[in-house]
């Protein structure tokens, strides 16, 4: 098989290419893969090993993705631009890059004609949820610009598909954790901080519910929705711990041997979103999946991951320091 992977020096994408590479996914063995990817800030070639195949560009570029989309059997899109902070200053930035960057990477499929592709989204497209889980066919309620631009691209995915019968699946997966996350996102910008004795800015009250799942199984499940999901289906890819972000803070103060004084409440994001939480059971009925990484091992395991790769965060710290960094 021949496989591109756009966004895959990024942080979930690079470690789907990873163990991609590494031969993790029996199915996928022996693969011929391709990287596509624009290395924004977010996009790290270090996070890649030795010897993979980067082609460096932007997937709103037409006459590159005619150039490198052809002779790929199959196509799994992470690119995006992913942090709410970020849309809520710059959003013609995500409506750029997910929306006409997926309708362009899918019109380059098509013309290509690509057999299999996986379209990788977010649990937020549907809004906020009091109770209960929300289920593939629950309403997309998106309350923040990022969340906006990948409800967009996820029904141009759909659209494709019922169009042009392009044969592409739909994962919409809960918040992310482990190695190799840039340190915006909440988990690695928490860690860095407490190790460099630095405050935690915390928002409201700090009772925003998230459910996390480590990246590691979320490329597995993007892996067998690749190999063995439907076509024009949406498979949730829920991770099952369910957290406020004062208890994530509070982990991390233990984890790291740090002083709990050094939370800091700062003023609420805006439309901040009270609780997500996926239904994943249409994934555990059809393909079989189930997590497989228990949070509180895999939070520890990360925490260690920064501890020991210094080197790889800290160039970041001069953009950290100032930065607010949430799901």
């Amino acid at each position: 098989m021949k496989l591109l992977v756009t966004g895959g020096a990024g942080f979930i994408g690079s470690h789907f290419v990873r163990t991609v590479l590494a031969g993790g996914y029996p199915a996928l063995a022996g693969a011929d893969l391709t990287v596509l990817d624009k290395l924004t800030y977010a996009g790290n070639p270090e996070n890649l090993p030795a010897g993979a195949n980067l082609v460096v560009g932007d997937i709103t570029d037409p006459a590159l993705l005619r150039r490198v989309v052809p002779g790929h059997d199959a196509v799994v899109h992470f690119a995006a631009e992913s942090h709410v902070d970020r849309s809520l200053t710059d959003p013609a930035a995500f409506v750029t890059t997910n929306v006409l960057g997926t309708q362009l990477l899918l019109d380059a499929c098509v013309a290509a004609g690509v057999s299999r592709v996986v379209h990788v989204s977010t649990d937020e497209v549907y809004g906020s949820i009091n109770e209960g889980a929300w289920t593939e066919t629950w309403p997309l309620l998106p309350n923040s610009p990022y969340a906006a631009s990948k409800a967009a691209s996820d029904l141009i995915a759909r659209a494709y598909w019922r169009t042009h019968g392009l044969p592409v699946s739909i994962t919409r997966c809960s918040n992310n954790y482990g190695p190799y996350q840039h340190p915006e996102k909440l988990i690695p910008h928490f860690i860095t901080r407490l190790l460099n004795g630095l405050p935690v800015p915390l928002y409201g009250d700090g009772r925003n519910i998230r459910e996390w799942i480590h990246v590691d199984d979320h490329c597995r499940a993007v892996a067998l929705v690749l190999t063995d999901g439907r076509p024009g289906e949406i498979y949730n890819v829920g991770g099952g711990t369910e957290l406020t972000n004062r208890q994530i803070t509070d982990a991390l103060l233990d984890l790291c041997q740090a002083d709990p004084t050094l939370i800091t409440y700062v003023e609420d994001r805006k439309g901040h979103d009270l609780r997500y939480a996926l239904n994943g059971r249409k994934l555990q009925d059809e393909l079989g999946f189930i997590c497989r990484v228990p949070f509180a091992e895999g939070l520890a395991a990360t925490v260690r991951w920064y501890t020991d790769n210094e080197p790889w965060w800290r160039p970041t710290l001069p953009v950290l320091v100032p930065a607010l960094a949430w799901p």
